[in-house]
């Protein structure tokens, strides 16, 4: 049977406008988005040989903030300077370019990490550049906080997303930032971390391409976490399937969001896995 041939433009890293959409509010997207598992912090420190970091995506520094707790020496790289200026404000050195372009000017660093944002870096030039970078030993590490809401709500919130996305966003973009929700009728929620199978098996790819790193390794990290609304609707205008819409169609996904989560309740429970792609140097 005849097969089509891939189509790059579906790649997230292809679609800039997107991945540098997230300062349109970025005391909001600092404010709601979720920070990372203490213990993933912790293992990432101690699997890399020294404490010199360079973050890419940075963004407005949730995880930079982090490693910069536990020890590290953070430089952020992010392509949105309102990102950046309010990273900076928190204490984060960041430079602004995009990871592909930036210039490291003979610097080299002890690990190379990127929260939530490795999908919108090609992830061939991505990882012969972390390459580059890396110490012999350094750690490349690549991780997505991945949601899962009970499936009632799983299922409300995609129907939701859906009368508001644009189709041609769709498909590349329904993992991006939340996983999509499981098949309306399924006897049970398949594991968050499922959604983020592609992105982690691109970051894979280019790792094996860079030539330069041991075989991949997958760490996971689970917790609960339950939302109320009001949590929930805050973080709602973040993802990078809302930042692009219009006042008045975010208006109205929001109020159908609250609607639902009013239906069940009034509160949120998440499921969250942290979803790791990690390689040490050779």
């Amino acid at each position: 049977m005849p097969t089509s041939a891939p189509d790059p433009g579906r790649d997230p890293h292809h679609h800039r406008q997107i991945a540098e959409s997230f300062g349109v509010d970025a005391e909001r997207y600092d404010r709601a988005r979720p920070r990372y598992p203490d213990a993933m912090i912790a293992r990432v420190v101690a699997a890399s040989p020294g404490p010199d970091l360079l973050d890419v995506g940075v963004g407005t520094g949730i995880d930079a903030r982090q490693f910069q707790a536990a020890g590290c020496r953070v430089l952020g790289v992010e392509p949105d300077e309102r990102m950046a200026a309010f990273a900076r404000r928190t204490g984060i050195a960041v430079e602004v370019s995009t990871f592909e372009a930036w210039e490291p000017a003979g610097r080299t660093f002890d690990a190379v990490v990127a929260g939530q944002a490795w999908h919108w870096v090609d992830p061939v030039v991505g990882a012969a550049k972390a390459a580059r970078v890396l110490r012999p030993g350094g750690r490349l590490a690549l991780f997505w906080n991945a949601a899962l809401p009970s499936p009632p709500l799983a299922e409300a919130f995609a129907a939701i997303q859906a009368r508001f996305l644009p189709p041609d966003l769709a498909p590349h973009l329904a993992g991006a930032d939340r996983p999509p929700p499981p098949a309306a009728g399924a006897d049970r929620s398949p594991p968050a971390a499922e959604a983020y199978r592609t992105m982690a098996a691109a970051a894979d790819s280019g790792i094996a391409a860079a030539g330069a790193f041991d075989e991949p390794q997958r760490w996971s990290f689970d917790r609960d976490v339950t939302y109320t609304r009001e949590e929930w609707l805050d973080q709602v205008p973040t993802t990078g399937l809302n930042t692009r819409l219009p006042p008045a169609t975010l208006e109205l996904l929001l109020a159908e969001t609250a609607a639902a989560v009013d239906a069940a309740g009034g509160a949120v429970p998440i499921h969250f896995t942290t979803v790791v792609v990690t390689a040490a140097r050779r």
